[in-house]
């Protein structure tokens, strides 16, 4: 085989608005290293077809026919890397990466990312930081666990990304709403996690997310999001702000909880995105995530930072020592765009201007139907990214320039209790 036939091999684009950026940065620095870049995606290509110089379009949620694929390319070309940044799809690719012997996450520690109960489980018996939890199999067995861990408490799908399902309970009241939602939530996601939920205790404090490049089980933390959830007693994330100079990413207590988890539940080499509460008794790991951030997060790090995760991603996947220093320090942060009901979208109108504006973009077309929890999640319309000195001035450009977005939309019957939960617009690759 010819140089030309050396191929990173990518599982899953993900949607245009989120993914783009890091498409298009993985790209240049795959094609310098000498590397054909190959996709296996679910969908025909569009936009991608610039960034890439093969794909196939199969059933990638057919984890078989997924592997039979990449098996084919493997077959004709030397496969020198595997990234996936999709959340159902790291477990397949992690396989895939151990199969064809390049560096990778490792099947273990996808496992203890994806699986929640396992991740839990794990860090308990490391000693580490967490709440009390129980996974149960019917609304009686959650009763008595919130019972027994003391209210309020957290009710979670086992292994679903977005916060889907996920619902606080303050009181025994509140219980057996929040279970059948999490219950029900989980059936939309892979089939061994499908029924039931974790009941675990609430985590009080601020809450942020930790990006950070993982070379042979060294951990190299990026970037600190700190996060704003909202639509209560969800948590769905209405936006972000990372400053290259927040004080936590000097802060050893809470480095030195991330490398250990990430030591204990087995993580090799990648990339991760860890969600820790910061409470009275130090940092508490909620969920490790085996792939980058969503929300447009590590835009908003390579923004603040001049870290470049889509350049970290192949070096990783390489097996180089990836470059994480600070190129540049100021803050970025992006807010989403959510109706005040259900609706169904016939426009949206995007500020051309604002102080500190650096990008704002539509998220759902006419005819979008936008579904708050728990009849849907991740209802947005519209984002808008801003730029500042400081954590507090961000957060007010962000405040000014999201009032700017203007919804124009009627407003739907909310689904009935009970109602099967679909998968929702904003997580699924179904770009025009």
């Amino acid at each position: 085989m010819s140089d030309t036939d050396n191929v990173l091999l990518i599982i899953g684009s993900g949607l245009r608005v989120y993914r783009e950026y890091l498409v298009r940065s993985v790209s240049a620095r795959a094609r310098a290293a000498g590397l054909r870049l190959v996709l296996i995606n679910n969908i025909r290509p569009t936009w991608q077809q610039e960034y890439v110089d093969e794909i196939t379009v199969v059933n990638v949620f057919d984890h078989g026919l997924l592997a039979a694929t990449a098996r084919e390319i493997a077959a004709r070309s030397s496969i020198a890397g595997v990234l996936c940044w999709d959340e159902p799809l790291v477990m397949p690719a992690a396989e895939l990466a151990a199969e064809f012997g390049v560096p990778g996450l490792g099947t273990a520690g996808v496992q203890g990312c994806r699986d929640k109960y396992r991740t839990r489980s794990l860090l308990t018996a490391a000693g580490l930081p967490q709440p009390g939890f129980t996974m149960t199999a019917t609304p009686d067995e959650a009763r008595a666990a919130a019972a027994r861990i003391g209210y309020p408490v957290v009710v979670k799908p086992r292994a679903l990304g977005a916060s889907m399902g996920v619902v606080l309970a303050a009181d025994a009241a509140a219980l057996d709403a929040a279970y059948r939602t999490a219950s029900g939530a989980s059936l939309v996601g892979d089939e061994p996690y499908r029924g039931g939920a974790i009941v675990e205790g609430f985590a009080d404090g601020p809450e942020i997310s930790v990006d950070a490049a993982v070379f042979k089980g060294e951990y190299l933390p990026m970037f600190v999001a700190r996060k704003r959830t909202g639509h209560h007693p969800y948590f769905e994330e209405v936006g972000h702000i990372v400053d290259a100079a927040d004080p936590l990413l000097a802060d050893d207590v809470l480095i030195d909880t991330l490398a250990r988890a990430h030591r204990v539940i087995g993580v090799e080499n990648g990339i991760t995105h860890t969600e820790v509460k910061l409470t009275d008794r130090g940092p508490v790991i909620i969920e490790i995530n085996g792939r980058l951030g969503g929300d447009l997060i590590p835009l908003l790090g390579r923004t603040a930072t001049g870290i470049d995760p889509g350049e970290v991603l192949v070096d990783l996947a390489l097996g180089r020592r990836p470059e994480v220093e600070q190129l540049r320090q100021t803050v970025a942060g992006i807010r989403f765009g959510y109706p005040a009901e259900d609706s169904t979208v016939r426009s949206v109108t995007l500020p051309d201007e604002a102080p500190g504006l650096v990008d704002a973009a539509v998220m759902a077309g006419p005819g979008t139907e936008l579904r708050l929890p728990p009849g849907g999640y991740i209802a947005r319309h519209s984002y808008v990214v801003c730029a500042a000195d400081t954590p507090e001035e961000c957060a007010e450009q962000l405040e000014a320039a999201a009032a700017l977005v203007v919804l124009d939309a009627e407003p739907l019957t909310a689904k009935q209790a009970g109602t099967a939960l679909e998968m929702p617009a904003g997580l699924l690759d179904v770009d025009a």
